[in-house]
């Protein structure tokens, strides 16, 4: 069986086609600027040059069409003909409390991911063209859902609620959901296959730390807590987002720079984060660089980032009461041994020891725990693609 995996922006398209009976990456790639002067195409089949298309892309349907051509390409294509391709898996940012689980799609389906439009502006409405591009063009081809919601489904009321009037709730669904969920999940996964541990028998912190960022507390493989909330402002300093802040801080600062909802919204979102502690970057590879040449406020940001995730940590330790494993991945989880190491010192509490020669290393899974380490810790590179294609071949095998 071969999926095809899709992950649609606003003006992109991520795919990787992948043979799920190895479980290889036959080819994957990349359309930008969708709708805008400039469109591209890379295209990387397993094993040989990547394909470079300048063609400009009107909307998605033009990018998918390109995209189907690719793979059966004779000369740079992985398949004989599309119908080599038995079904497409898309990535869906928000499910609301309809979705706790992957899920074949439907008109059903689509009406239940346009009502969490409102919660997922950005993202939901982009999931939904491409979900429209391959019902067009590849018309009877199964489709599935895999929504970055559903894993934290299973949080208890304790954790998702807000102390907010009940008929917000009860009229508007707000409340926690949290995100990166398929990313936690496989990570967690793969922590208690490390530790040779069953998984509905374990206690994992995992922390997704990118340019966005979230932690989680798996307990007995399902999802208890995690930092993210009603939107992925909520929970950790990210790149550009402000995280947690006092909301009288945000009202109080609209009613100082007489500023709009929406630019509020955007200084949070856009403007906040390490980049406006630092006023460097969001990006934590310039941060570190500044921070090394004696930038303080760069400085500062990391110290403030290292500190929060440390503190999520710990939190979530008691949570749990107790914790097996902790796991860092995504960009700067998986590549920074400076940040796992900051992070670290925080957590002698626990019986944290890292190895400091297994922290250096990157790009591979790899316990860094010393073996004194009462807590096992594990760098593992996250994989949401797969995870995307073993739920999709599990709904078809049924």
């Amino acid at each position: 069986m071969k999926i095809l995996v899709l992950n649609c922006g606003s003006s992109s398209l991520k795919y990787q086609l992948i043979d799920m009976e190895t479980e290889n990456v036959l080819a994957k790639g990349l359309c930008e600027r969708i709708g805008i002067e400039g469109s591209r195409l890379k295209h990387q089949p397993a094993g040989k040059e990547a394909v470079i298309f300048d063609d400009y892309q009107e909307n998605h349907s033009v990018s998918v069409k390109m995209v189907l051509d690719a793979l059966t390409n004779p000369e740079y294509g992985v398949v004989k003909s599309m119908k080599e391709i038995n079904a497409v898996g898309h990535r869906v940012v928000h499910g609301g409390e309809y979705f706790a689980n992957s899920v074949i799609i439907t008109p059903e389906v689509i009406e239940a991911i346009e009502k969490c439009c409102d919660l997922a502006p950005l993202h939901n409405p982009a999931n939904l063209i491409g979900i429209h591009a391959c019902e067009e063009i590849m018309p009877g081809v199964p489709q599935v859902a895999v929504f970055d919601t559903a894993f934290h489904q299973t949080m208890p009321e304790r954790a998702y609620m807000y102390a907010l009037p009940y008929e917000y709730y009860e009229k508007y669904k707000v409340r926690r959901y949290g995100f990166h969920g398929t990313s936690h999940r496989f990570v967690s996964e793969e922590a208690a296959k490390m530790m040779d541990r069953p998984y509905d028998q374990t206690k994992t912190i995992t922390c997704h730390l990118g340019n966005g960022g979230s932690v989680c507390a798996v307990r007995n493989g399902k999802s208890i807590d995690t930092t993210m909330g009603f939107t992925p402002l909520e929970g950790l300093v990210m790149g550009t987002r402000a995280g947690d802040v006092d909301v009288a801080a945000v009202t109080y600062i609209m009613k100082k720079e007489n500023l709009t909802v929406d630019e509020m919204d955007n200084i949070l979102n856009k403007k906040s984060g390490v980049l406006g502690i630092s006023g460097v970057s969001s990006d934590f590879r310039d941060i570190e660089e500044a921070a090394e040449h004696g930038n303080d406020r760069a400085e500062t940001a990391l110290d403030v980032f290292a500190y929060k995730v440390a503190k999520r940590i710990g939190a979530y330790a008691a949570a749990m009461n107790g914790v097996d494993a902790i796991v860092f991945t995504a960009g700067l989880g998986e590549n920074s041994g400076t940040t796992r190491r900051a992070i670290c010192d925080y957590l002698g509490f626990l019986g944290v020891h890292i190895d400091s020669y297994n922290n250096s290393l990157r790009g591979k899974a790899l316990e860094i725990s010393a073996t004194d380490s009462r807590v096992r810790v594990f760098v593992i590179p996250t994989n949401e693609e797969l995870v995307i294609a073993r739920d999709t071949k599990e709904l078809l095998d049924k």
